[in-house]
């Protein structure tokens, strides 16, 4: 009888552990990616090319100069689901230090094959990639790359990207205004020479997490077109887009034409959460 009763109790216990895992009760979160400030550099004039393959501007054949990376990545819930048809944006200087902005006091130098901004559409896992350059530091920063991510036409992620074991990321005053060293640890990542790359090119991957579900982004089928469309020109990445590339060494590719978006284009304008810092 003892018997029975502990392998009922048993039961009736595994019974409800498996109920909460089901329901993520007790599930762990994901840490959120900090919010950083969007500086004053976002692009004031977008490119007629605005793709995820800032290194090919209008089917140019002169090279931006720069090492180039495979950036990619994936966009999760805290929970760990992926979030897909999520609108990213990329900018950031050029090999020369220069953004596409005409504030920049360093514009004047900017790479005109260099194409300075890219956005692309999550795919279903929330996956995202961009063909760009390893950045570069400029005076009163370390080297970083933009983040913009929006849901609906709304801005619901402003943050930056930097290279882990960068030696001027403990003097940047941004980058140490997150104060905790695990939140600091979720804005970094490294920029690895991809084996047999007969080129040099860099890969890095760079996740982010928001703090919200996929079913709270259930009806969201993109960024809003009626903010977005203002013309021709090529979309966000096009349909998923391009991809990492297939093999060691490979070139990756642009995702293909298509997607709302254009010439002079304006994304919504970000809600960037207080940061006490109006630097790049």
């Amino acid at each position: 009888m003892s018997y029975l009763v502990s392998r009922r109790s048993f039961l009736r216990a595994a019974g409800f552990a498996a109920a909460i895992n089901v329901s993520g009760v007790f599930a762990e979160e994901l840490m959120r990616t900090p919010a950083l400030t969007e500086g004053p550099y976002y692009p004031d004039h977008l490119p007629l090319d605005t793709d995820n393959d800032l290194l090919v501007v209008n089917n140019q054949i002169t090279p931006a100069v720069g090492e180039i990376t495979h950036l990619s990545g994936k966009l999760l819930s805290s929970t760990g689901e992926p979030i897909r048809n999520a609108f990213i944006e990329i900018w950031q200087v050029d090999g020369n230090g220069a953004y596409l902005h005409t504030g920049d006091s360093r514009h004047a130098n900017f790479d005109k094959n260099f194409q300075g901004y890219g956005r692309f559409l999550t795919a279903s896992d929330g996956s995202y990639y961009f063909r760009t350059l390893k950045p570069v530091p400029y005076p009163g920063r370390t080297p970083h790359i933009h983040f913009g991510v929006s849901l609906g036409g709304k801005r619901v992620l402003t943050t930056q990207l930097l290279i882990k074991g960068h030696p001027q990321n403990e003097r940047d005053g941004v980058f140490r205004g997150v104060k905790s060293e695990a939140e600091r640890n979720l804005l970094l990542a490294d920029f690895q020479k991809i084996p047999n790359s007969p080129i040099g090119e860099l890969a890095a991957k760079f996740d982010m997490v928001l703090g919200r579900t996929p079913e709270d982004d259930h009806h969201v089928h993109g960024i809003a077109k009626s903010e977005m469309a203002s013309g021709g020109g090529r979309g966000p990445g096009g349909p998923r887009g391009g991809r990492p590339p297939g093999g060691p060494g490979g070139a990756g590719g642009p995702g293909g034409a298509g997607g709302p978006g254009g010439a002079g284009g304006r994304p919504p304008r970000p809600n960037v959460p207080p940061s006490g810092s109006t630097e790049e």
